[in-house]
């Protein structure tokens, strides 16, 4: 529970399915910044810990306040700190769910003797074939099944999202038939739960000690390798970003590529950000154990994307994708989530094309 609407309508639609249940809020982040605390949601406001407390007292069941900020910091802060100094872009929300969120979850929903977690995503779960598998929320706006590919066949049989079949309109409305319309006119965050002002750059800096000898400036490139200025260092870019790069090159660049180990960036125009390949490590298996040979499906390389369709091949190590149409800005450490019409059927993160495969 995070003490905002979603959340609480999904303890609410349970109980009146009859279930009994135990609420459970992490306190994963403290963050001591203005921007965090005038954030009327989030999960780094000490007010939303006592809001879902307050819920679960006015809904009556038994509530539980978990401290996993060194565990949080340990996983999901060090990797996202790592990976854009390494020159890739991580989504630390998929992370997260799969170990701090249904990782700890689990443990503590067997201690108490539950059968099952129930979370407030805007997601569904299918079974066929005896496979569990993500299917997306039924309101195209609110879907997060894009954040949830990592989970397992294990996190999937014991997980229920009352909140899949509905709309957030139907949440909202819920939520105020139910006396509660202070929290059916809940604002809701977008930002990264640990930067509320959405400035990972500022953040990066404030959590690396020696931040400029370890990540000093380095030659901005073109696609022919020539110098055409200095960057201030790895972390500040993403593949496509375009405003920041503090020069006027005559016409529009883009980040292209990022190379932690020359130190360089290399910029191209718009043109050059486009690829009909996309491929991804890690990954895990949904609908099917297997990816079916010549699969086609629909890969997003971002939440918003809205996504393309492609021809996958399964190897060892990597999922590949070719894209049926040129795709900009395929970008690594984000997720690349595959969908065959409304089912999951793998996600796994973006990365290089590999030098060692052959697909």
């Amino acid at each position: 529970m995070s003490g905002g609407i979603d959340s609480s309508v999904s303890a609410i639609l349970l109980l009146e399915q009859g279930y009994e249940l135990v609420g459970v809020t992490f306190r994963a982040y403290d963050s001591l910044s203005t921007a965090c605390l005038e954030k009327e949601t989030g999960c780094c406001n000490i007010n939303t810990l006592i809001e879902a407390k307050q819920m679960a007292e006015t809904l009556g069941f038994e509530h539980h306040i978990l401290d996993l900020r060194d565990d949080f910091k340990q996983t999901v802060i060090q990797d996202f700190i790592y990976e854009y100094t390494q020159g890739r872009t991580p989504n630390p929300c998929v992370l997260c769910n799969a170990t701090i969120k249904w990782g700890r979850l689990l443990e503590v929903a067997k201690a108490m003797n539950c059968d099952k977690i129930a979370t407030g995503h805007y997601a569904r779960i299918g079974f066929e074939n005896n496979r569990y598998f993500l299917k997306k929320g039924i309101d195209p706006k609110k879907d997060q099944s894009y954040f949830l590919w990592k989970l397992s066949q294990e996190c999937l049989a014991q997980t229920i999202f009352p909140l899949g079949d509905l709309t957030k309109n139907e949440v909202r409305n819920i939520a105020k038939q139910k006396g509660f319309e202070k929290l059916s006119k809940k604002r809701e965050s977008q930002e990264i739960c640990f930067i509320p002002d959405n400035d990972y750059r500022r953040f990066i800096k404030e959590n690396v000690e020696n931040y400029e000898t370890k990540h000093p400036p380095g030659n901005f490139l073109d696609m022919k390798g020539n110098v055409l200025g200095q960057h201030l260092g790895l972390p500040n870019y993403t593949i496509g970003q375009r405003k920041g790069l503090r020069y006027s090159f005559g016409k529009r660049k883009y980040v292209y590529a990022i190379d932690p180990i020359n130190n360089t960036v290399t910029l191209g125009e718009r043109n050059d950000l486009f690829t009909t390949d996309i491929y991804v490590k890690d990954y895990v298996l949904h609908k099917y154990p297997n990816i079916p040979q010549h699969l086609e499906a629909l890969v997003r390389i971002r939440y918003l994307d809205a996504g393309t369709m492609a021809t996958l091949t399964q190897d060892d190590g990597y999922i590949k994708g070719q894209f049926i149409n040129p795709v900009a800005a395929v970008t690594p450490g984000q997720s690349g989530v595959m969908y065959e019409g409304e089912d999951l059927i793998a996600g796994g993160i973006i990365t290089y094309p590999p030098q060692d495969v052959n697909l």
